[in-house]
């Protein structure tokens, strides 16, 4: 939970992870089916108050059946509207009220924030207008994928990537919210990811301390052993996940927890071996051009052997080119993934494909 939920980023990584890739023909085909999705499910609500938003909608579809996308971005617009006001109010402010329920809990947060940017955010959040999108993580040396990573994307007009999302509603005080719908439509979407592969989630460290994430991920379809939770951004704040704290009940069954290696470097061995990460990832930065640096292998190199100090696996993420996919592996790194290896795709016939190719790779010629 930037990121295209996962956020689910650039591979250069901000917080929550996005990884913005050029669609294929296949993917727009998926995409589709999901906004139908969205569609239906918005006029499923019962809600007697937002009757008039679910006729307006039938209406738009009724004039455009064959472009449903359009729809539901008109549908976007109209929600955002406020009756009587200029359609961009950034500085005027009032206080914003935002509820959002989980299998046992239920919040009510109120922060300063403008119209403008309250709007979008409440947009998403009710009308769902999320997708998960899924990378593959493939191991080394064999190559075989082990695991997806979760990328959020979002349904919207103005194209903006999930980075400008996930910091406006931090700016809004309302980060908490976005990242916990994009947890829950990762999981749902992960129902589909096969049952071989295991999938990244990425948090912020508050949000992961969050008791919605803990009941969420406990109430999930997948196995504890099958899920890693990626902290992003700084570790300065984050509290204890081991033992009775956080998520360490779930760790204790088998959940994993991940840190960045730029995370890393900016806190003290301290803080690392409270956290006692299972998976370090090489990011991006320490990636790009890492054959031709020896400033960059010295780093990689180093933070190598801190995981293998704390038994933790090594993952290097953003690998583009042959060139750092060798060094990497010549690395020893655990895993690695970036669009060399695999873009994001949110057509769950291109994770399964993933795992049948793995199985048929692995079986014997002859």
């Amino acid at each position: 939970m930037a990121q295209e939920a996962g956020s689910f980023k650039p591979e250069s990584g901000s917080s929550p992870k996005d990884d913005a890739a050029a669609s294929p023909a296949g993917e727009d085909m998926t995409m589709r089916e999901q906004v139908l999705d969205i569609i239906e499910s918005i006029l499923a609500d019962s809600d007697s108050r937002s009757e008039g938003v679910r006729n307006n909608l039938r209406a738009l579809l009724e004039a455009r059946p064959e472009d449903p996308e359009r729809v539901l971005l008109e549908h976007l617009l109209e929600t955002r509207k406020t009756p009587g006001s200029p359609a961009k109010v950034p500085v005027q402010r009032e206080a914003a009220s935002l509820h959002l329920e989980s299998s046992d809990i239920a919040r009510t947060v109120s922060v300063p924030v403008s119209h403008e940017v309250r709007e979008g955010i409440q947009s998403i959040l009710a009308d769902k207008l999320l997708l998960t999108a899924f990378q593959p993580v493939h191991a080394l040396p064999g190559g075989e994928v082990v695991g997806v990573e979760a990328l959020t994307r979002f349904v919207g007009e103005d194209g903006a990537g999930a980075d400008v999302w996930f910091n406006e509603a931090a700016a809004a005080g309302l980060g908490t919210e976005l990242e916990i719908a994009a947890l829950h439509c990762a999981l749902t979407a992960a129902h589909d990811v096969p049952e071989n592969m295991s999938v990244a989630l990425n948090l912020t460290p508050s949000t992961s301390s969050d008791p919605r994430v803990r009941n969420l991920l406990a109430a999930a379809a997948l196995a504890p052993d099958r899920i890693i939770v990626e902290l992003t951004g700084s570790l300065n704040a984050v509290e204890g996940q081991t033992g009775d704290h956080g998520l360490g009940p779930l760790r204790a069954l088998g959940l994993r927890l991940a840190i960045s290696a730029s995370g890393a470097a900016l806190v003290s061995m301290e803080r690392i071996e409270q956290l006692r990460p299972d998976i370090i990832k090489l990011d991006r930065h320490l990636i790009e051009g890492i054959e031709s640096s020896d400033g960059q292998k010295i780093r990689a190199r180093a933070i190598v052997e801190l995981a293998r100090e704390i038994g933790a696996d090594i993952i290097a993420e953003g690998i583009e080119t042959a060139a750092e996919l060798d060094e990497v592996t010549a690395l020893k790194v655990t895993a690695a993934q970036g669009y060399l290896l695999g873009r994001p795709s949110v057509h769950p016939l291109d994770w399964s494909a993933w795992s049948i190719r793995t199985q048929t790779e692995a079986q014997p010629a002859g």
